[in-house]
């Protein structure tokens, strides 16, 4: 018997879901045809095709043109429009943003004193040392957000990763005037490469403590920079 139309996409969403959770299906796997899991749950096709559109819509689900239906790869980007409406929603303010990157951040540096590998010592010294050299405001700018991404990458962390990356998009587009407010106001000035420059001597350390009061360090600097 064909379950009622009403709830019928729910059941086609709830046996997707199952399979991921059992890993039955995995980050790119693609999934059974409309047909298969018409057949298999008892539902129609068009309920399958509306599982699909609501699976897509909150990230889970990409349909690629003449190929089918698949696990998303890249969840990060999955994540940024349901997070972004949210915060619109609840009109939550740069600082509240800020606030949340500054926590996961912080937790990434933990993480990161267990887990740096040497070579990523390395990059960071070398953004440190162009950091140094330019005087450009705009490389000052990727340069930073390399410092950082890299720190995150070092947690080892996906989920906090993913959840930092979505963060500090929303950050880029809440507070995109700040970042260059903060880059020009400290570009005659070494304050702000000798913080960085004791966040990677804290990594390089390994020391926990000295890793999160160099970063608080660093977001104390900024906040004051912006009056945040």
């Amino acid at each position: 018997m064909e379950v009622k139309n009403t709830k019928a996409y729910e059941v086609v969403i709830d046996s997707i879901k199952d399979m991921v959770f059992k890993r039955e299906l995995k980050k790119g796997d693609k999934l059974p045809t409309e047909r298969e899991l018409a057949e298999n749950l008892k539902v129609s096709r068009t309920s399958v095709r509306e599982a699909i559109r609501a699976l897509e819509i909150i990230g889970l689900v990409e349909s690629k043109q003449g190929a089918g239906n698949y696990i998303k790869d890249d969840f990060a980007t999955s994540l940024f429009e349901p997070l972004s409406v949210m915060f619109m929603l609840q009109e939550s303010s740069p600082k509240d943003i800020f606030q949340l990157r500054e926590v996961l951040e912080l937790e990434c540096c933990r993480l990161a004193a267990k887990n740096i590998k040497d070579y990523e010592m390395d990059r960071l010294l070398a953004i440190i040392s162009e950091m140094k050299e330019t005087d450009s405001e705009e490389r000052s700018s990727i340069l930073d957000k390399e410092f950082h991404n890299l720190i995150t990458t070092t947690s080892r962390n996906k989920l906090i990763i993913n959840v930092l990356n979505v963060v500090s998009k929303l950050i880029e587009i809440s507070i995109k005037e700040y970042r260059s407010q903060i880059i020009d106001l400290f570009k005659n000035d070494r304050k702000l490469v000798e913080i960085h420059e004791s966040i990677y001597l804290a990594l390089r350390s390994r020391d926990e403590e000295k890793i999160i009061k160099a970063m608080e360090k660093h977001y104390t600097l900024i906040k004051q920079s912006v009056k945040m």
